[in-house]
């Protein structure tokens, strides 16, 4: 069994059209997610890209993303998924 990894790069341009063709505001997203509207806006513009698995899943998961969903990765995550 492998251990989960420790973080997960992120593709902030792919967050923010995913949460954008979805409706949500940045303030709505990151209130479903547990997550600060800073931190989630960090994100999208690129000043952070990564994110512990916790959050990752969270975020995920308040984007109706499936758990095999790779979309919010960069490039380079998601060719090692």
């Amino acid at each position: 069994m492998q251990a989960p990894r420790p973080i997960f790069e992120m593709d902030g341009a792919a967050i923010r059209r995913t949460r954008m063709s979805q409706g949500f505001q940045i303030a709505d997203l990151a209130r479903r997610a547990g997550i600060t509207p800073s931190y989630l806006s960090r994100l999208e513009t690129g000043a952070r890209r990564n994110m512990r698995p916790p959050n990752y899943d969270a975020l995920r998961t308040a984007l109706g993303l499936p758990i095999s969903s790779t979309q919010l990765l960069a490039c380079s995550e998601a060719e090692t998924e």
